[in-house]
């Protein structure tokens, strides 16, 4: 038997031991009638129509025709994964400044996720980048809205539609963000959601997929809710494909459901106190705060960051973060994990060895998975500092609590 491995831990349970003065999201606020839907889920014995409540309520809001909710956002992408019927070794170009929830489901789909490099000073990528990245096997795009900024998306959806690809949004951290006066999950075929207890919509656990197409929403509930079962005359449940049971809970649906009705306010303070901060961050010489494009009108804050010039300080961004936690900068750090080229090792074990579907067929080349294969989206993480607990609890004494924390620690490490 081999040691027991630290796990990595979700949710509330990853903010236990933070320390600081600033607020933590948890506990967190929930909206005014979550006991109240929770309540009826309760008194209907189990026969509540709770989910599909907050479907409709959650479509309504965002503009769209569909949303199916699912267990968790990892399950949300995963569905729709599967729901495209992409084939072995076809190839996804995916952000590659993201979470492991992002691509789980096309490994599971036995597709090989390629990582187009970041734009320069961001932790998104751009038409630029993902151009080069495309080939024949090249079947489509899922464009990460990493910390609520949203990727410019029409040159993106410009260059699909001119090489014939599918475009897709992961907006897990850009709820009710706006790109262009367009809400984050409406720019693409599709998007995914999470409500995930430390998403800026928090439920205990949760997520959707969102659509105005009619076939493939269809699709996504045969896939993702009905695992692939349909029902033949004089026999029953036939699986016809390899689907799953990746449906929201009644219980999490109230939650969310309640959450919903909170979240607009919630979502322009977050924008209002990001920008503030940015400004804040910005007079500090050798901070370099995270760019809010022009076309974002509304920054769905989940993550405030910055980065450190390296030749401003005789410290390393680890050492800044080190001392900014202990200054009192609660959940101050580094993400370095984020770059899914690094993190993925069994992925880069796995194309070394050219294991299924890395082995020629399915695949049609050699793929290589490391830090190097995006050496911008590498060095921009190298300095990056977030602190994970900016949330609606913030005022704006705390983003200036957190901008003069920033600047002392600054000002005793600068060269």
């Amino acid at each position: 038997m081999s040691a027991a491995k630290e796990r990595a831990r979700y949710g509330a349970e990853a903010f236990t031991d933070l320390k600081g003065n600033l607020p933590n999201p948890f506990p967190r606020i929930l909206g005014p009638h979550c006991m109240k839907y929770l309540q009826e889920v309760i008194d209907s014995g189990l026969t509540s129509n709770m989910v599909d409540r907050f479907e409709k309520a959650f479509a309504r809001e965002l503009g769209v025709k569909h949303c199916i909710a699912t267990p968790g956002c990892t399950p949300a992408l995963a569905i729709l994964a599967a729901a495209f019927g992409f084939e072995p070794g076809d190839e996804i170009l995916v952000s590659p400044v993201t979470d492991y929830g992002t691509v789980q489901g096309l490994i599971r789909e036995n597709v090989i996720p390629v990582f187009p490099d970041t734009a320069p000073g961001t932790v998104n990528f751009s038409a630029e980048t993902i151009e080069a990245c495309i080939t024949p096997r090249t079947r489509a795009i899922l464009a990460v809205h990493k910390t609520g900024l949203i990727c410019d998306m029409d040159p993106i959806n410009e260059l699909a539609r001119r090489r014939g690809l599918l475009v897709y949004e992961d907006a897990c951290q850009a709820v009710f963000g706006e790109y262009r006066g367009r809400l984050a999950g409406t720019l693409a075929l599709a998007a995914g959601f999470s409500f995930d207890s430390e998403k800026t919509l928090g439920s205990d656990v949760g997520g959707c997929v969102v659509t105005n197409d009619d076939a493939l929403n269809e699709r996504i509930r045969f896939m993702g809710h009905s695992r692939g079962g349909e029902m033949v005359p004089h026999f029953g449940r036939a699986h016809t494909a390899p689907g799953t049971a990746h449906r929201m809970t009644q219980c999490t649906a109230a939650i969310c459901l309640a959450q919903l009705e909170i979240i607009r306010p919630q979502v322009a303070r977050r924008d209002r106190l990001a920008r503030l901060l940015t400004a804040r961050l910005g007079e500090i010489p050798g901070i370099i705060p995270l760019p809010i494009p022009p076309e974002v009108n509304v920054y769905s804050c989940w993550m405030a960051g910055f980065s450190i010039d390296p030749r401003a300080f005789r410290c390393d961004a680890e050492d800044f973060a080190a001392q900014l936690v202990r200054a009192g900068l609660t959940g101050a750090g580094l993400g370095r994990y984020y770059l899914m080229p690094a993190a993925l090792t069994f992925l880069q074990e796995k194309a070394a060895r050219r294991v299924y579907p890395f082995s020629q067929p399915p695949a049609s080349r050699a793929h290589h998975y490391g830090p190097e294969t995006c050496p911008r989206a590498r060095a921009f993480l190298e300095n990056f500092i977030r602190f994970t607990t900016f949330c609606e609890k913030y005022e704006e004494e705390h983003v200036d609590q957190a901008a003069e924390l920033v600047r002392g620690v600054a000002s005793r490490n600068r060269r």
